[in-house]
């Protein structure tokens, strides 16, 4: 089976159809943002976008993916380049043990895309899906309101059009 991650055609061996995308992702594609959590899809530790919307891998089966596909994990978010988004992470230091980091990143990176200048309660609502038990939830709202706001994100739409 072949499928597009991060702008590359990658063949993965053969698997059963039911297989999650999580596991063809960490065990074969050796791409390791993506995180096993709940295996519910209800923590948002394995999510990566397909097509642009950011999707739980761990409850997303091969069966279920076309070769047209286009999936981006964290490591493929920004081209090999840190966005402004991953910055702004950095910055407000909204990592703490970072296992969430993933989910909240490609969520975060799904809304900027749909809602540039997103209000607080947009943010709330976007994210809501997304568990972290550390508790850094005001930090990640800081994260992405200051990666609204940066004029490094207008030149990475550009670049993510071209």
């Amino acid at each position: 089976m072949k499928i597009n991650v991060n702008g590359q055609t990658k063949e993965l061996p053969k698997m059963e159809a039911d297989t999650p995308l999580l596991y063809a992702l960490r065990n074969d594609l050796d791409l390791t943002a993506p995180k096993f959590g709940c295996g519910l899809g209800q923590c948002g530790a394995c999510t990566v976008h397909i097509n642009g919307h950011a999707t739980r891998s761990c409850v997303t089966p091969l069966s279920k993916i076309k070769a047209t596909d286009k999936i981006v994990t964290l490591e493929g978010l920004g081209h090999g380049k840190r966005t402004a988004l991953q910055e702004a992470f950095i910055e407000e230091q909204a990592v703490q043990c970072g296992y969430c980091i993933n989910g909240m990143i490609m969520v975060s990176a799904e809304l900027l895309e749909k809602t540039p200048h997103p209000t607080e309660d947009d943010i709330k609502t976007a994210l809501a899906a997304n568990l972290c038990r550390c508790g850094t939830h005001l930090r990640i709202i800081k994260a992405v309101q200051r990666a609204a706001k940066s004029p490094v994100r207008s030149a990475e739409k550009s670049e993510n059009r071209a």
